[in-house]
């Protein structure tokens, strides 16, 4: 199977840390994937014609995407351990849901100051992005935070790389002011290796051109030993 990936995508770093929480990192390769809504540039469009990624090139079968389709693919691959029966499964789904809402909202954030002319930056619409990402940080810390423990299941991934990326994106933002318990929590999550091997930042990590990173290479290879390299 073939993955198209971007080292900083949040998406594509739920779907890398389950490939290793489940053991199947030698059952894939990534092929690096770039763009903007507005510059497809190496995106996967005849594999989705979304021009996103993730996106999961299979051998016996057309390819897969979003990433929240990958997940629930690769888990039923590996025996389906990350996705409770039912009636957890709906909680389960639930907050998989919530984080990727904060990364919908934080990437329009993102596009808004890194894609947009400066002349046509819109402040109000941007802050009411954070306030969806806002509203849903208070709702894990007041609502959810039991949901967050307990043995590894799909749920912690997803919200543990939402936060990633707001540390990596919007670090000024200082998400984790009023909010000590889901804070507590993230440090000690984040600090999984699965989580470490694939921070799109960390200060023992090199950056690489893109003409290095441009070939299909393994997944196991990259993360082997804490290699795994952001762009």
């Amino acid at each position: 199977m073939r993955l198209y990936h971007s080292p900083t995508s949040p998406y594509v770093r739920k779907v890398m840390v389950l490939l290793i929480e489940t053991g199947q990192t030698d059952a894939v390769t990534i092929v690096p994937a770039t763009g903007t809504p507005v510059d497809a540039g190496s995106m996967p469009l005849a594999q989705n014609p979304l021009g996103k990624i993730p996106c999961l090139e299979r051998d016996d079968g057309p390819a897969l995407y979003d990433s929240r389709v990958i997940c629930r693919y690769l888990d039923d691959r590996a025996g389906g351990r990350l996705y409770p029966a039912p009636p957890r499964l709906w909680e389960t789904l639930t907050l998989e849901a919530t984080g990727d809402g904060i990364l919908d909202a934080a990437i329009l954030m993102r596009y808004e100051t890194h894609v947009r002319p400066p002349d046509k930056h819109f402040p109000d619409w941007a802050e009411g992005q954070w306030a969806k990402v806002a509203r849903a940080l208070r709702a894990l810390q007041a609502r959810w935070m039991n949901h967050l423990s307990g043995p590894l299941h799909m749920r912690p991934i997803a919200v543990a790389c939402a936060l990633g990326y707001l540390d990596l994106r919007f670090a000024d933002r200082n998400w984790r002011q009023g909010r000590d318990a889901l804070a507590a929590w993230y440090s000690g999550f984040a600090a999984r290796a699965s989580m470490t091997a694939t921070a799109p930042a960390s200060s023992s990590w090199r950056p690489i051109a893109p003409s290095t990173f441009f070939t299909s290479t393994s997944i196991a290879a990259l993360v082997s030993g804490g290699k795994y390299l952001a762009a």
